[in-house]
């Protein structure tokens, strides 16, 4: 059996302290008296002193009973002040979601799952910090986000991850390109030798388009314009700058539209996972966790 005293039996203790009566301690706690009685026996077997003297007066409690019932009083202030300080924090926590996100789900996913966690949570403030999926990953180990998106070829090393969401690149290029008339697919080295628009080393739009061609062994790409956003990367193709490699989230669009055609490369996987990341060890909740199962959602209803 646990030497350490239980808690209701310490306010019982007080309570009989300071009411002077077991019956009244009991029925304050909503106890019956016997069990009271009881608990009280408990607490001085455990503790190896006689804490209550117990008369057909009432009950009082002895010199050893008032020196414990003292102490019991200061264990009980500061059990109350460390719940009352955790419903403070649990407050703050679920009054603000700090968000980490790579660029493509910042702009083309992360706004519809946002607007349903507020209609839930109608009073939260979401901080949102849109960078490349490379630097998500600080961003979480330092505690400056609560909840990260990715959309690495795989998951950041040191984190917890969750897909929520699958897509892949595509070649595009504005009409009237010479690719635009080709009849066979383009071949994974010829795509690596061509002058590309792409997006910035670190993106994990870059990361999965390196990998893929690693791969397939055709090298690296070779840029003719390196941007830092996939809608730069997208006016540029548009405007007629060069081939690039995108996001089907970013020109599904412009692909109906016909201002961009896709282009059939061959032999290369473009495909990857969206992945939802967090510090190890500390598993989402609060608006973190409502967020993360939205994402899910989404993507089992899509």
């Amino acid at each position: 059996m646990s030497q350490l005293p239980d808690l209701e039996s310490l306010r019982l203790l007080v309570l009989v302290g300071d009411l002077g009566s077991l019956s009244r301690a009991a029925a304050q706690l909503g106890v019956a008296q016997p069990s009271a009685s009881k608990r009280l026996s408990v607490l001085e077997r455990r503790l190896g002193l006689v804490l209550v003297d117990r008369t057909r007066r009432g009950s009082q409690l002895t010199d050893a009973g008032r020196a414990v019932a003292g102490w019991a009083q200061r264990v009980l202030q500061e059990l109350d002040a460390l719940l009352t300080g955790a419903q403070a924090l649990r407050t703050q926590r679920d009054a603000e979601l700090r968000v980490a996100a790579s660029m493509t789900v910042a702009e083309y996913l992360i706004p519809d799952w946002l607007g349903e966690l507020r209609r839930l949570r109608p009073e939260l403030y979401v901080g949102l910090q849109v960078t490349n999926s490379e630097q998500v990953p600080e961003l979480l180990r330092t505690g400056a986000a609560d909840l990260g998106f990715v959309e690495c070829p795989q998951a950041p090393v040191g984190l917890s991850a969750r897909q929520v969401a699958r897509d892949r690149l595509i070649v595009v290029t504005a009409p009237g390109h010479p690719w635009t008339r080709r009849r066979r697919p383009l071949g994974a080295a010829e795509l690596a030798a061509a002058p590309l628009v792409l997006r910035e080393r670190g993106s994990g739009t870059r990361e999965t388009l390196d990998r893929a061609l690693r791969l397939a062994g055709a090298g690296e790409p070779r840029p003719l314009l390196e941007l830092g956003s996939a809608t730069a990367v997208r006016n540029a193709a548009i405007a007629g700058t060069g081939p690039a490699v995108l996001s089907e989230l970013a020109v599904r669009a412009d692909l109906a539209d016909g201002r961009l055609v896709a282009v059939d490369v061959d032999d290369l996987e473009l495909s990857r996972a969206l992945r939802a990341v967090w510090a190890p060890g500390h598993t989402p909740i609060g608006p973190a966790a409502d967020l993360l199962t939205l994402a899910r959602r989404r993507r089992r209803q899509g």
